[in-house]
């Protein structure tokens, strides 16, 4: 399963989970991340933007989860994730037009469904980025 499929099944926003959240606790789950409860809670202020409508969450905790998986120890170590965080801010640009919140809530954003275009969008990106850069790690 993918995370967009996880995000398609309804987990956003019948969890209750902000966007950040939302992608932190679903890629914990498809890509087995290992994050406990208390992890989860470390996407907690970055929904809505960190609270002031800035960097989209979504993006901020796809960032988080590329971290996870392709940060073996420390970023010094691992000049490649800057590459593959540029990749998905280009992607995400390039898909939803912006990586702010509020021009991505004024366009996508609904009361019934807060931001799940956004969410959902967001997962596909990520599960493009993962299962591109998996590949390319299986080939080396």
């Amino acid at each position: 399963m993918t995370l967009k499929e996880l995000i398609e099944q309804g987990s956003y926003p019948a969890d209750d989970l902000n966007c950040a959240e939302t992608i932190l606790s679903g890629a914990n789950q498809v890509y087995n991340l290992g994050l406990s409860r208390d992890c989860l809670r470390l996407a907690a202020a970055f929904g809505g933007g960190m609270g002031t409508e800035n960097i989209c969450g979504v993006l901020t905790a796809s960032l988080m989860v590329l971290g996870c998986l392709f940060v073996p120890e420390r970023a010094h170590k691992s000049p490649e994730i800057k590459e593959i965080s540029k990749e998905l801010f280009d992607l995400y640009t390039k898909k939803l037009g912006d990586f702010i919140c509020k021009p991505l809530k004024d366009k996508y954003r609904t009361e019934e469904k807060k931001c799940y275009e956004v969410v959902l969008m967001g997962a596909e990106i990520l599960d493009n980025i993962i299962s591109e850069e998996m590949r390319k790690r299986v080939k080396q």
